[in-house]
């Protein structure tokens, strides 16, 4: 065993099956057990011990923390800070040290904020998702039944049982399977489930996709269950292995791709304005080293080297503020689309409901109260081992319970054919008192579909079409009242039955059904309305029937007139389907892939779409929304398949995690919109002065300690509030509104500085290389202050600084930069930085032309957002 192992990693990387796993593939059950030193009744605490210190925890790359220096390179290696390094190094071969040094305070200001708030944003989430588990029923000797641990403990050895909607939580060979179904899409591609058993193979010959008595870790359980022995964990499973290649590998988001196309906008504006302005100041001034620097500098200013920091940081910012809410965040980027999110679908059962329901009663054919059906119920309660779910739960927690109890003890199960989506039903096959009998549960048009006779009073009589139409009647008037209705029956089995198939799900004797109560929770309808309020449409996607279906949604303040089945899904047109999924508000008797095709049209009718779910049928939904939402007490393939899990029953806490997304997307549009207008008025003014004066219109490193400056004042923006209209519906990128809002209120900053050259040239005289240095201090500390005001103009739709007011920390960092800029000409460092002191009446014109410039902003940006909205 040992050195099979060693050659697991390398493996790993490769397409080959693993040794160990082939091995255990050709060999029979006890073989198998002995190659791996492990035995049926399960490892000691003593011995799981120690193999865990060899093997390590059963965790796989995704879960590692990256090292910080991993994470500073990382960061480091972004196109925009690369720009920059490259940058300093011309200025470094140009002899501008200080232009140089500069550049990196910009860098690693950027790096330092961003990962700081990205480290504690990790903590945070950590030690939240240390109270999400996803647990595995363990045989550990010298117990006689199996427990639940965190998958994490997990050590090769163990004796694990799978039921469906488990997570397969190691590679293992089985030794028990019964109708078991296995999901290996994450591996092999194959959409249809593939049945397992337990019987030797071939080993390697038929491939990772044809080894039928091997699970293999990340697969998922759809039906059956079965009993296996765990023999490669965490990095060394085959999962572990690719997992290890392929992690931080993701799929760029929207949100990804609109930033990236903003960078790629201002890196086209830096192609286009560098050269130019370098030829220019070249060809008219004859010095064309001081062009380059000059040229350089304005490159750097063009950057929006700050970009990063800004989105991470705000993502962050995001994350925390939704952890204190208890919501576990598994991917940051996952905050920006629940803000753009426009339609949220839902499960109903464990997610609008709560997750405890109550058995009501228990009714024969006749509608009388049953003690026998509700015996029956509890015997397969009790014996079965597949899905679990909380029906079941209902059943064993009935006020009955420990009367039921002991009866249910003197019956030993034999058999039992578990539950699947497409029966609806499962069946425990026990004997006793000399009887073999089988018990089926399921639901109610499926139970009684594989029933040919019904008992009532004492009596038994043959069924037809009338009893099922009175008995739809009787489930009709429970479905409305918001019970759920589950079919019970029965059927005597010959008494040297050893085993039960499928085929003996037939000529069943239908004895009753039992109803549930599963009542909404209590936050539900509040967070359906204020997510509609809020722009957010909401949708119902249950697999229960209609009637139970309108109660529940009645109760939680949603539409319920028109409900879609799944049946008419089934044959719809792209056409046909697109219109439906805009009408109809609740989806019922949908099955898995329904909920999954559901999504995707909406996603096609140009929505972004989450999805709320926590059961087994909900896994494929989760992955196909835009954001998946899931909760702590949802199995193990609904946990893994979201990008959020709500630790607290509250759903009112959705709501709050639109808002985070919004705020997110609105604090980083502002530094957007922001660096996209100044950078487009910066280029009328630059390219105007570098034509028009017979020096630099501003030395090199005046540029670039303005840039410095200004970058500092932009660092509070995630810290700043979002007015309530712009939060009032989802925002999503609009590259097209950012490069209209861009054209309108950029070139009234160059409307500004060409009046501030004015009042140099021809006011105070600057007009020869002589006076140079105070026509550059004058649009130096005009530059300066007018960005760094701006800022609380475009910042709200609202008027700046009296109806909405920037947060304290964006108040002060402005204010402070300002107050610097103000003051450089007359510090210590004038002269190191080519400043000089400003003429007494510079300043009544500067603040007359600053106050006129955010008047002039201000009117152009309700003109704007009236033309074009606020996106």
């Amino acid at each position: 065993m040992k050195s099979e192992r060693s050659g697991e990693r390398s493996r790993a990387r490769g397409q080959g099956v693993p040794p160990l796993l082939a091995t255990l593939a050709a060999l029979e059950v006890p073989d198998a057990l002995r190659e791996l030193a492990a035995s049926e009744r399960g490892l000691s605490a003593e011995e799981a011990g120690r193999r865990r210190a060899q093997w390590g925890p059963n965790r796989i790359a995704h879960e590692r923390r990256e090292p910080l220096a991993l994470q500073v390179l990382r960061r480091l290696a972004n196109p925009l800070n690369l720009l920059l390094l490259v940058l300093a190094s011309i200025s470094v071969a140009m002899g501008d040290r200080r232009a140089a040094f500069i550049i990196l305070v910009m860098v690693i200001l950027s790096l330092t904020l961003a990962t700081v708030q990205e480290r504690r944003s990790s903590r945070a989430a950590e030690r939240l998702r240390a109270m999400v588990h996803t647990m595995a029923a363990v045989i550990r000797a010298p117990a006689p039944a199996a427990a639940e641990i965190p998958i994490e403990e997990l050590v090769p050895g163990d004796i694990v049982h799978l039921s469906a909607g488990d997570m397969v939580p190691g590679d293992l060979r089985l030794i028990v399977a019964k109708d078991l179904f296995v999901n290996q899409a994450s591996l092999t591609g194959e959409s249809l489930p593939v049945e397992k058993h337990a019987a030797a193979g071939d080993g390697a010959a038929a491939g990772i996709a044809g080894m039928t008595n091997i699970c293999f870790m990340g697969t998922t359980v759809v039906s059956g269950s079965a009993t296996g022995v765990i023999a490669l964990t965490g990095r060394h499973a085959w999962f572990g292995g690719l997992a290890e290649s392929i992690a931080g590998e993701r799929v760029p988001t929207s949100f990804d791709r609109g930033i990236n196309r903003f960078a790629w906008l201002m890196f086209r504006f830096i192609l286009v304005m560098a050269p130019l302005v370098f030829l220019i100041n070249g060809l008219t001034k004859g010095d064309w080293v001081q062009a380059l620097l000059f040229a350089t500098a304005v490159a750097v200013g063009l950057t929006p080297e700050m970009l990063p920091m800004i989105v991470t940081v705000n993502l962050a910012k995001g994350a925390i503020a939704m952890s204190r809410a208890k919501v576990v965040v598994k991917r940051l980027s996952a905050i920006q689309n629940f803000g753009a999110m426009d339609v949220l679908c839902t499960d109903k059962t464990g997610t609008l409901t709560q997750d405890r329901v109550i058995l009501q009663m228990a009714l024969d054919l006749d509608g009388g109260d049953s003690r026998e059906v509700l015996e029956y119920a509890y015997l397969n309660s009790y014996y079965q081992s597949g899905l679990k779910n909380l029906l079941d739960v209902a059943v064993l927690q009935h006020e009955e319970a420990r009367s039921l109890e002991p009866a249910a003890r003197a019956w030993r199960k034999f058999d039992e054919v578990p539950f699947d989506f497409e029966r609806r039903r499962m069946s425990v096959a026990v004997e006793g008192g000399g009887r073999r009998l089988l018990v089926c549960k399921g639901a109610v048009e499926e139970v009684f579909a594989v029933s040919s006779h019904g008992r009532a009073g004492g009596r038994s009589f043959a069924l037809d079409d009338s009893h099922l139409a009175a008995l739809r009647r009787s489930v009709d008037e429970l479905n409305a009242d918001g019970f759920r209705v589950i079919a019970v029956a029965v059927k005597a089995l010959p008494a040297d039955q050893a085993a039960c198939g499928l085929s003996d799900e037939s000529d069943l004797m239908l004895v009753g059904y039992i109803a549930f109560l599963d009542p909404p929770k209590e936050s539900a309808a509040r967070a359906i309305a204020a997510l509609e309020r809020h722009g957010v449409a909401v949708k119902v996607l249950t697999g229960d029937n209609e009637a139970v279906t309108r109660k529940i949604c009645r109760q939680v303040g949603l539409a319920a007139e028109r409900i879609v089945s799944g049946a008419e899904l089934e044959g719809l047109t792209d056409a046909g389907m697109a219109a439906l999924l805009e009408e109809a508000q609740v989806f019922a008797r949908v099955s898995p892939m329904q909920k999954a095709a559901v999504i995707t049209g909406l996603q096609r009718n140009g929505h972004v779409v989450g999805f709320l779910g926590d059961g087994i049928n909900d896994g494929a939904a989760l992955k196909a929304a835009d954001v998946g939402i899931s909760v702590d007490s949802a199995v193990d393939i609904a946990k893994e398949s979201a990008d959020l899990i709500l630790l607290e029953k509250s759903l009112l806490v959705l709501d709050d995690g639109v808002m985070e997304g919004r705020k997110v997307f609105g604090n980083v549009v502002k530094y957007i919109r922001m660096g996209a207008s100044s950078n487009f008025g910066n280029m009328f003014s630059v390219i105007g002065a570098s034509a028009w004066l017979p020096f630099l219109p501003m030395a090199p490193v005046q540029v670039l300690t303005n840039n410095l400056l200004y970058d500092f004042s932009q660092t509070a923006i995630p810290t700043d509030a979002v007015d309530a209209e712009y939060l009032a519906r989802p925002r999503r990128w609009e590259i097209g509104n950012i490069g209209r809002f861009m054209v309108a209120i950029g070139p009234i900053s160059s409307l500004f500085d060409y009046g501030t050259y004015a009042t140099m040239y021809f006011l105070f005289g600057a007009r020869t290389p002589a006076r140079a240095a105070l026509f550059q201090t004058g649009w130096f500390v005009e530059s300066i202050i007018s960005q760094t005001l701006i800022i609380h103009v475009i910042r709200t739709g609202r008027l700046a600084f009296i109806e909405s007011r920037a947060s304290v920390p964006l108040m002060l960092t402005s204010l402070g930069v300002c107050a610097v800029g103000a003051t450089l000409p007359y510090s210590p460092f004038a002269g190191a930085l080519g400043f000089v002191p400003l003429p007494p009446l510079y300043w009544p014109i500067l603040a007359a032309m600053v106050l006129a410039y955010l008047a002039l902003t201000h009117i152009m940006k309700v003109w704007f957002h009236r033309r074009f909205g606020l996106d």
